[in-house]
């Protein structure tokens, strides 16, 4: 079996609020000097392409679009278990919408050649669109299932466990396929060996420009992109304490009841 994995590496979202900056007239998010990691919900599918091989044997190849410093994401998913990695890098692919991003990725899987399963996570970390992922699968022409927690493999079908609100509910499909991995309690990312690192960083991985994948800059989408943020900023919260009198916890409780009414907040 051939699982396919695409990943986006983002601003740790970890990263202390006060430090956490935008730029309001790119509308994204500004890097300094902040760490980089693999999108939350993309470790997780990275986790289960290896639970599934490790159930079944083949290979997991990861897949990313991003500049040189994507690399350090991809030797992640190598020293997790990965067998291949592969990145996406030309200036052609800095300014895409998600449209454009799924058709690189289309071009990316078609020229890897045969696959199973293409796995996405449910949406990034950093803008959260959940977009990449169904236009990919509908750029290749295959089913995409989303919100998947883990796979069982048999006789050329493949059985998805899903969460819902009541439980789980299993879902049986042929390959080939995409789904979209949300998170679940079988499916935390594990943490890569030091023998496993060390064997990522001596790794080669190729790059693929544009050219490598027969594409031409008009084939990317039209402009303007069909998606577009119409703006991003961080939201500005003020909190106030207000301290409510009484001689007693009665007193204290008719004042605060009266005052919440005051404010239109009980009736």
């Amino acid at each position: 079996m051939h699982i396919i994995v695409c990943i986006k590496q983002i601003m740790d979202p970890e990263v202390p609020f006060h430090l956490f900056r935008i730029d309001p007239v790119a509308k994204r998010q500004i890097q300094g000097t902040h760490p980089l990691v693999i999108s939350t919900y993309d470790e997780v599918a990275v986790e289960v392409a290896l639970q599934l091989k490790e159930k079944v044997g083949g290979r997991v190849t990861a897949l990313t679009l991003g500049k040189k410093e994507a690399l350090q994401a991809l030797h992640q998913t190598l020293a997790m278990g990965a067998d291949d990695a592969i990145l996406l890098s030309d200036l052609n692919f800095e300014e895409m919408d998600s449209f454009g991003k799924a058709r690189v990725l289309a071009a990316a899987v078609r020229k890897i050649g045969e696959f199973d399963l293409i796995l996405c996570g449910r949406q990034a970390g950093d803008v959260e669109l959940g977009l990449v992922g169904p236009f990919l699968a509908g750029e290749l022409g295959i089913p995409c299932v989303p919100l998947v927690a883990n796979f069982e493999a048999a006789n050329g079908t493949i059985r998805m466990r899903r969460p819902v609100e009541t439980g789980y509910e299993i879902l049986e499909a042929p390959f080939p396929l995409l789904a979209t991995i949300t998170n679940d309690t079988s499916n935390v990312p594990r943490y890569a060996s030091v023998k496993g690192i060390r064997a990522a960083m001596r790794a080669p991985i190729p790059c693929w420009s544009l050219a490598d994948l027969g594409l031409s800059a008009d084939a990317l989408g039209p402009k303007p992109l069909r998606i577009e943020i119409d703006e991003l900023f961080i939201p500005h919260r003020e909190m106030r304490c207000e301290l409510i009198e009484g001689e007693s916890g009665a007193e204290k409780a008719r004042n605060l009841a009266a005052r919440l009414k005051a404010l239109g907040l009980i009736g």
